[in-house]
């Protein structure tokens, strides 16, 4: 089986270079093409900005999972030189890409035979070679800037919670401040839990009690191997890790309160301990959280970003660094009056400091110099970046772009962003068999004066004289973005003849921290007027919809909003509610994420009871008379299965048509990252739905009629 796609694979990057044939019929998007799509992530450039490497990711359709090879490039000059070649065996796993700082090594993770060791490293010398282990490093790699040694945090070991035939495996099921007794031990194969933390959305199992997992501590190795030296003993886990740039420190950043199940503050912070023997020092204090360190090339200067507390601002800020590798003078905050939320910091040679953003619907790199003042976009265009990855001279840096027409491909560029070639085209071949209708950009005003923003796409086939349906389309978060990005489920709807708008209201992220936040306390409630006066603004744009058929569809806070739209309008002739939440009180006794409303809803549902129950669909269910496609997935802990039975219970005693798909060993994560399978099914589902109920059976579109 193996062999045959591995075949595949080889003869779908082979296509690519033929010649499309520019009369063929082409078609829309369905679910099934899926399968064919390829994913390109964990960009790494080489140091000397020779070789880029990178992650790819395909489907296997006949075993019903993903498979990862890294995949190099050769760059000359700043560009591509020849096409790119797979790096690692195709008959096994292989993911992450890190660099030596000398270049002539990679290291990968990979899961090989029983080899517990996942952490490999390949000689850079000619496609593929043996990968070998390094003694004494058994987890993904961090060089010191000379090559002398490697660091890593060791991740704590896990029993095997899907076994119960040894009751070593079953550590930590019973939990150690439990009251109650057993009569047999032994016997005994269920759970006592004491933690709130007992599930944790996309683990299929109960997780044991947190006393009984070990911390991740920080080690040590010569690069060249030998026994490994644990730096850090601390009661919480250990990350971010970042070489002091003489090599004779380290930073990390660590929560010490995470264990703690009743805290509502930001409590990690950065600490620097030294590589010989040193005791771990706290560098920043609480409350707030400050993460993502980056060491300025002269060493002289740390940056790092900081979150005051849940739902404030996230700025990137400076401090200078003392002959000890501690904070002299206070840091220097380079973001103040920047409305944005930089990402993780890195520095260029020339000493500014690099960040990707999302601005609108895109992402991109900026970049701001150590003095503050005009922060710069450094990349541009109606497309999201990810994953940037820079030479050590600065003059060459890879990542990876998609838009609303293309999934992920690699993109080299020079330093300043200029001279841009794309490295990869592992979905072009398929893709040139679709008709995928552009994303065409919409705007409106809501009563406070916000501009939101949205998108339309048009049905495949799309002809001036005739009606169609459309869907709204409602992003989860709330503090999250639609923009920029392939969406398959939006092309799927558009070829089986739909309009479909998806829109970034009030409570995206990318606009600004007071736009982002503006719902809190009003889920529902504010945001409403910002999805109806798109569906407003999308009528007048597009005379062409047929108002009598509009859908709504969304997934988490957007399967939230579906239940609400429906239930709260009249607006709606159909809907798809995924992975919702139907009953905040409910939710919040059976969610991993109470934080969540605790920090939105100004409290606990105690706290704040009349909230809870004004901001729930299920207050306003007799009002639904929209068909509804109910979609959970039966392990989803973020928002538990039982909203989706309450909102199904409710509309079936009601007698409004209703179905409800549970989909088996899925989580939260299921149209994102489940198995290859059921994402697919759950495509067709929806697709399905929406065309049985706002579609004629023999057109997808109808003659105008007079209104």
């Amino acid at each position: 089986m193996r062999r045959t796609w591995i075949t595949i694979f080889v003869g779908l990057w082979a296509l690519a270079a033929w010649t499309h044939n520019a009369h063929a019929q082409r078609r829309g998007l369905q679910p099934e093409d899926y399968y064919r799509e390829v994913n390109v992530s964990q960009t790494a450039i080489s140091p000397a900005g020779d070789l880029v490497a990178f992650t790819v990711t395909i489907i296997v359709e006949d075993d019903n999972q993903r498979h990862r090879e890294i995949w190099m490039q050769r760059l000359r000059g700043g560009g591509p030189d020849g096409e790119p070649f797979r790096f690692t065996d195709p008959t096994e796993e292989s993911s992450d890409p890190r660099w030596s700082p000398d270049g002539r090594m990679l290291s990968l993770q990979s899961q090989r035979g029983e080899d517990t060791n996942t952490t490999w490293f390949a000689r850079v010398t000619a496609p593929g070679g043996e990968v070998y282990h390094i003694n004494g490093v058994d987890s993904a790699p961090v060089w010191s800037p000379d090559g002398e040694w490697i660091a890593y945090t060791k991740a704590p070991e896990t029993a095997d919670l899907e076994s119960t035939d040894d009751p070593e495996t079953r550590r930590g099921w019973i939990a150690p401040d439990a009251i109650t007794q057993t009569l047999d031990a032994e016997r005994f194969d269920g759970r006592v839990v004491t933690s709130m933390r007992y599930k944790r959305d996309g683990r299929l199992q109960l997780q044991p009690h947190p006393s009984v997992n070990e911390k991740s501590q920080l080690f040590v190795v010569a690069a060249t191997g030998g026994k490994a030296i644990q730096l850090t003993a601390l009661d919480f886990n250990v990350g971010g890790i970042v070489w002091s740039r003489d090599g004779s420190s380290l930073y990390f950043t660590g929560d010490e309160f995470e264990d703690d199940e009743y805290s509502r503050d930001l409590t990690t912070d950065i600490y620097l301990v030294a590589r010989e023997d040193g005791e771990p020092r706290r560098l920043t204090s609480n409350p707030g959280a400050e993460r993502s360190v980056a060491i300025s090339n002269n060493g002289t200067f740390l940056a790092y970003l900081a979150t005051p507390a849940r739902g404030e601002e996230t700025n990137l800020k400076i401090v200078r660094l003392d002959a000890r590798g501690r904070f002299s003078g206070a840091p220097r905050t380079l973001t103040n009056e920047w409305n944005l939320t930089p990402g993780a910091p890195s520095w260029t040679p020339e000493e500014t400091v690099r960040f990707s953003a999302a601005t609108g619907g895109s992402a991109h790199l900026f970049e701001v110099p150590t003095q503050a003042g005009l922060i710069r976009q450094v990349t541009n265009g109606a497309r999201r970046l990810q994953g940037v990855s820079t030479s050590d001279d600065g003059q060459v840096m890879a990542y990876t772009v998609t838009d609303a027409d293309s999934p992920t491909e690699v993109f080299v560029a020079r330093g300043d962003g200029t001279a841009e070639q794309k490295v990869t085209s592992f979905n072009d071949a398929w893709l040139a068999d679709i008709e995928l209708m552009p994303a065409e950009r919409l705007s409106w005003l809501v009563e406070d004066g916000s501009e939101i923003e949205g998108w339309v796409i048009k049905p495949v086939g799309y002809q001036p004289g005739m009606e169609y349906p459309m869907v709204l389309k409602i992003h989860g978060g709330p503090h999250g973005a639609y923009g920029d990005t392939f969406f398959r489920t939006f092309h799927t709807l558009s070829s089986a003849g739909f309009f479909v708008l998806y829109t970034n209201p009030r409570g995206s992220t990318g606009y600004g921290h007071t736009f982002t936040y503006a719902t809190r306390g009003a889920w529902g409630e504010v945001d409403s007027e910002d999805y109806l006066r798109g569906v407003d603004a999308a009528l007048v744009k597009y005379p062409r919809i047929d108002p009598d058929r509009i859908g709504v569809s969304g997934g988490s806070y957007g399967g939230f909003m579906t239940n609400w739209l429906t239930a709260t309008t009249d607006r709606f002739a159909a809907a798809v509610t995924s992975r919702s939440i139907t009953n905040w009180e409910s939710w919040y006794g059976a969610s991993d994420a109470q934080g969540l409303t605790e920090h939105e809803f100004l409290g606990a549902p105690w706290e704040q009871r009349e909230l809870y129950r004004r901001l729930s669909p299920i207050s306003y269910v007799e009002n639904v008379t929209a068909p509804t496609l109910i979609i959970h997935s039966e392990n989803d802990y973020r928002t538990p299965i039982a909203d989706g039975e309450q909102w199904f219970i409710a509309l079936k005693k009601r007698q409004v048509p209703v179905e409800m798909i549970r989909y088996p060993r899925s989580s939260h994560g299921l149209s994102r990252t489940g198995e290859p399978w059921l994402l697919v099914d759950r495509l067709e589902r929806l697709r399905s739905w929406f065309v049985h109920w706002l579609i004629d059976d023999t057109t997808a579109a109808k003659p105008i009629q007079a209104r």
